[in-house]
């Protein structure tokens, strides 16, 4: 078996935006131009940059909820455009993703119990009560109780609700983890916790992060290996001892001084 999970080759993307002095005009804009990346099984891979970089672009399409203009995904071996409708759907609870949002991104008129439960019911996996107790226990896991369940979204707070949202995202048992920004909406000493969370349950769930980001401070404490996106392509990839201690591109080296402290540390 390979090593790698996940593989992106020469992925593109283009959009179309309004032009000229009228917005009567055209223009193509490439979201993503020729953005080649691998994640290794059980590690982190964290995609960083600045907004407008193409990372989130590159989250929805590596888990096809935007189509490729061009490129190919690999999950474990196997291009996900080529397989059949009914084999993608089965795939896809391997394949999950927690959002930067998690207020926008969970349904306000549905339960925890039932949000959480939702993937399980749509992939047809258990019982209506093997749903409930996989639900519940993944919501303990996470850090909340079982009277949690009769609650919705707006009763927690901002922490509180992503970890719901790592809940429904990790009751299906997935293999990789889209993480797109998800603590950057959460306050400081939040962020700790969720990181830490997040750490732990890859541990226990041998769990493959792709990790969006265009905090470098918090990207430091997860990831085992770095890409830098600008301009929608990669433009420096390594492990994060490399590219933090010696960036080659000086998109990079601006990055890392924007961090508090580093100043003086990156030439």
């Amino acid at each position: 078996m390979s090593e790698f999970i996940l593989k992106a080759r020469e992925l593109n993307k283009f959009y179309t935006q309004r032009a000229g002095r009228f917005g009567f005009g055209t223009k193509q804009v490439k979201a993503l131009d020729n953005v080649s990346l691998a994640l290794r099984h059980a590690s982190t891979l964290a995609v960083v940059g600045e907004s407008g970089s193409g990372k989130s672009t590159l989250a929805r399409c590596l888990l096809q909820l935007q189509p490729l203009d061009g490129g190919s995904v690999f999950f474990q071996g196997r291009d996900l455009a080529e397989l059949p409708a009914n084999e993608l759907r089965q795939q896809r609870r391997h394949l999950q993703m927690i959002f930067q949002d998690p207020f926008a991104s969970l349904n306000p008129r549905m339960r925890v119990g039932e949000i959480v439960a939702e993937g399980l019911l749509v992939h047809g996996l258990g019982s209506k009560d093997e749903r409930f107790e996989k639900a519940l226990s993944m919501l303990k896991r996470v850090g909340l109780s079982e009277s949690d369940m009769k609650k919705y979204p707006h009763e927690f707070s901002g922490g509180q609700r992503q970890r719901i949202g790592i809940a429904r995202a990790l009751v299906l048992s997935p293999k990789v983890v889209v993480c797109d920004e998800p603590v950057s909406a959460l306050d400081v000493s939040i962020q700790a916790q969720i990181l830490l969370l997040l750490k732990e349950l890859q541990q226990e769930m041998s769990l493959s992060y792709i990790f969006i980001s265009h905090d470098l401070r918090v990207v430091r404490h997860i990831a085992d290996e770095i890409a830098v996106m600008h301009q929608g392509k990669i433009v420096e990839t390594g492990s994060i001892q490399a590219v933090y201690g010696d960036p080659q591109e000086q998109y990079t080296k601006n990055l890392l001084k924007a961090i508090p402290g580093q100043k003086r540390k990156v030439a």
